[in-house]
Order: structure tokens, then C-alpha cells, then sequence
């Protein structure tokens, strides 16, 4: 019996049609190499594969790759089968960009919002994969606990608690597919409970906004000025949602007469405090500002995750509850993290890879974040910088008016950087302010330079 055609080798998408079965054949070849859906290097079946695949004589295939071969489009060598010739792709063959207005992509960003993406640990990681599989007991391959493994929860629990000040134990821990699973889980709790609106800061992120509003929560910004969010516009609120420790994306700290006021706040009326912990672990020129969860644990959230300190794609995040809130958000269902990331994370944590990697991002951020500031004030000594003592990011304050202007000649420098204004909610009262949102964390070592120079060259 021959061999079933599933293991005869890779698929090929091929339509011979016209002039001829071994004409069809090497014009349906040459057309998939032209077009680039065969990229050069590409290891084609052997003829008896393709010719099984197909329902042709195999001469009929083997004359086809002669052919071929004899033009310049494959190559073929003993003992290294029939490959696509390496040869220039044309454009058009190319993947077309979605958006054909635009010009093209900058080939720099200062995009807030990222780290590092070519600094991830991947030789750690797979290390305590690795580990974390080999241990794992057979159970943890099933459904398990809606708030995640339990091993990361306890992790996380000792992390937290000594890096962040956090106090809490693992069964008040849920783990998320990161930040905008986590709000999602906790705005359907909220408009479950009667809330109609949810307090924001005056600056943040459009989508966490709408992410309120799509679960029935009118977003209702409040006063910001120099010493952070005021918590006086929180009059008949009932939930806020904070950045206190680094504001996304003004940069400045929550004050302790502040931080006080909302928890004294939450405590009076039976409010809900949402505390977005997005780049806790990067301080530079001051200790680290502690949770303001661990002033009121019964009526905080802490939300964090591993996107700035790891990687956004891993999908990694987790929430903090207050006692009165677990067992709601638990029946929404179980966690959509897959098992062995969350062992991997957990493993991660207890071995002390991520402290390692930590501290080692941070030091090379801190160098970035010198060397901006530094260039900054020696080629444009009229802007202002601020926000600079943690995070992945800072802001760069413009002459007035200018905010436009200066997005538009960083996009001539080939530089993607986002201006404050499209982080300004709509309904905000606060006095705009001409700024760049400048996400130094966002490029690979190799384009750094570049993108600071582009950066300095679109400034006034």
C-alpha cells in the first residue's frame, strides 16, 4: 500500500490549467515564485510528492522542475532536494500595506505604550518553561481555578507584597489576560452592581475609555494640575480609576495629601478605587512609591501586569481584590490565560530570573532616559521635560501651539511620536498643554540613536 498523502511532504496551493499538463505545471510554479507565495530558499516536495499531491506522472513534475531549474527560478543539488532560487522579489509581490494612502511606515518610534520588545528574556524563559513543565502535576493540565494556577497566584502574592508593597494572599488574586481583560471583568461588575459612571483621570488612554462605555459606564474625567489627578471632583462618584504611582501619561506622582484624600474618600462612601500599577517596577532618581492599595485593602483593586516589565503579546496580567468583590468576579468564568505561560510567569518569579531581569532593564532604561534628557537640553533648550523619575516614558512640554507642528516634522524624520492631545479625554476641563509623549523604553538597542536624532531634529 502506498503512503497515505498527508505525509508525502509540505502542501503547495498549485492550479495547473492550459497548454498542457507539464506547461500547466511549470507556469503555475513560475507564477507562485513571481507572485512571492514561495519565497526564495523555499524547500519544494520531492517530484514523487507533488506528483502524488497532484495526480500526475512523475516525470510530468520532475520535468516541470527541470524546466524551472533551467530558467533560474529553483535550484537543485543532491541532498538538498529543490528549492525557490534566491532571487529579488518585486514589490508588488510583496505584502501591500492595508492602509495604501499612507506613505509608508517611520522607520523609528518613540510610541509610549511598549519596552523593549528585542530585550525579552528568551533563553530565561525557556529555561523556566522548561522547569515549570517538567513539575507540573498532571492536574494543572485540566480547567482548574477560574482565578488561575495557583502556583502563580502565591508567586505573585510574595512578589508583590515585598516589590510593591501590596498585601494580599493568593486567594484574592485572579489572573488576567492582561490590563483591558482585567477592566472588562471589573466594569461588567461594576454596571452589575448599579454604577452608571466611572471617574477618570483627565489624561489616560482612549481605549480604556471606551472600554467603560461599552459595558453601560459614562467616563467622567477629573481635575488634573501639577501635584496629579485631584480627588475633590470625586463627589458623587462611586469608582475611579487611578495611575498614582507613575499617571499615564503626565508622569507625575500621586501626592501623599492625595493618595490619602481618595482613600479617605473610598472609605466614606463605599467607593471602589481601580489602581493601574502599569510600570511599577522602573524608578530611577527616587524609591519606589508604594501601592496605594496597601492603605485600604478592602476598597482597592490592584491591577498590574507583565506587558512594560516583559512583553505585551505574552497576555499576562492579574488583579488584586478586595474581599467583597472575589467572589463576583470569579463567577464571570475562568481565566483565559494559557496554563504553562502561567506556570512559566510563576516559575519566573520564584527563581529569581525576574528580579534579574528587572534590575538589568532598568538600568538600561535609566541610560536611555539620561541621554534623552541630556540631548534635549542641548538642541532645544525651550523644551521642557518632565515625568522623568520612573517609568518607560516622559513628556517633553512644547511652546504653545507648536504640538501639531512638531508631530508633523517628526513624521518627515521618519519618526512615529504621539502628541499629548490624543490622550486628552474629551470631556476633560483641565487646560490643554502642548507636549510630545515620548516612549523611550519603545526601540531596540540598534535604532535607539537614530531615533533620538530624528526626535531632536523635529523639535523647535
Amino acid at each position: 500500500m502506498g503512503k497515505p498523502w498527508a505525509t508525502l511532504g509540505i502542501d503547495l496551493h498549485l492550479q495547473p490549467a492550459g497548454g498542457g499538463v507539464r506547461r500547466g505545471l511549470t507556469d503555475a510554479l513560475r507564477d507562485a515564485v513571481r507572485a512571492g507565495r514561495l519565497a526564495p530558499g523555499t524547500r519544494l516536495p520531492s517530484s514523487r510528492s507533488l506528483a502524488t499531491d497532484l495526480g500526475l506522472a512523475r516525470n510530468t513534475v520532475a520535468g516541470a522542475y527541470a524546466d524551472l531549474v533551467a530558467e533560474g527560478w529553483l535550484t537543485a543539488r543532491q541532498g538538498s532536494g529543490t528549492r525557490v532560487a534566491d532571487r529579488p522579489v518585486p514589490p508588488q509581490a510583496q505584502h501591500p500595506d492595508p492602509t495604501p494612502s499612507r506613505t509608508g511606515r517611520p522607520a523609528y518610534s518613540l510610541v509610549p505604550g511598549s519596552p523593549d520588545l528585542a530585550s525579552f528574556p528568551r533563553a530565561q524563559w525557556l529555561k523556566a518553561a522548561r522547569r515549570a513543565l517538567a513539575a507540573a502535576p498532571n492536574d494543572a493540565l485540566g480547567y482548574g481555578d477560574p482565578r488561575g494556577r495557583v502556583e502563580l497566584r502565591a508567586a505573585l502574592a510574595g512578589y508583590l507584597a515585598r516589590a510593591r508593597g501590596v498585601r494580599t494572599d493568593p486567594d484574592r488574586i485572579v489572573v488576567t489576560a492582561g490590563f483591558t481583560h482585567a477592566l472588562r471583568l471589573l466594569t461588567q461588575v461594576l454596571h452589575a452592581r448599579g454604577l452608571r459612571t466611572l471617574a477618570v483621570e483627565s489624561y489616560g488612554l482612549d481605549v480604556h475609555w471606551a472600554l467603560a462605555e461599552r459595558a453601560g459606564l459614562r467616563t467622567r474625567p477629573l481635575p488634573f494640575d501639577a501635584s496629579g489627578t485631584d480627588p475633590d471632583g470625586l463627589t458623587d462618584a462611586r469608582a475611579v480609576l487611578l495611575t498614582p504611582s507613575h499617571q499615564f501619561p503626565m508622569g507625575v506622582t500621586l501626592r501623599p495629601e492625595r493618595r490619602a484624600a481618595v482613600v479617605g474618600w473610598a472609605r466614606r462612601t463605599g467607593g471602589l478605587i481601580l489602581e493601574d500599577d502599569y510600570d511599577g517596577e522602573f524608578r530611577y532618581d527616587r524609591q519606589p512609591v508604594g501601592a496605594l492599595q496597601d492603605l485600604d485593602p478592602g476598597h482597592v483593586v490592584y491591577l498590574g501586569t507583565a506587558s512594560k516589565s516583559l512583553a505585551p503579546g505574552l497576555r499576562l496580567g492579574w488583579m488584586v481584590l478586595p474581599p467583597s468583590l472575589a467572589h463576583e468576579v470569579r463567577g464571570l468564568g475562568s481565566s483565559s490565560v494559557a496554563v504553562l505561560d502561567q506556570l512559566t510567569l510563576a516559575e519566573f518569579l520564584t527563581s529569581g530570573a525576574y528580579d534579574r531581569h528587572v534590575r538589568a532593564a532598568r538600568q538600561r532604561y535609566r541610560r536611555r532616559r539620561d541621554a534623552l534628557v541630556a540631548a534635549v537640553a542641548a538642541r532645544a533648550p525651550e523644551v521642557t521635560v518632565t515625568g522623568i523619575a520612573a517609568g518607560l516614558h516622559l513628556l517633553l512640554q512644547l511652546p504653545p501651539g507648536s504640538e501639531e507642528s512638531v508631530v508633523r516634522a517628526a513624521a518627515w524624520q521618519t519618526l512615529a511620536v504621539h502628541g499629548l492631545a490624543r490622550y486628552r479625554h474629551p470631556e476633560a476641563t483641565t487646560r490643554p498643554l502642548d507636549a510630545l509623549v515620548v516612549g523611550y523604553g519603545t526601540p531596540p538597542d540598534h535604532a535607539w540613536a537614530g531615533a533620538l536624532e530624528a526626535l531632536c531634529n523635529a523639535l523647535p
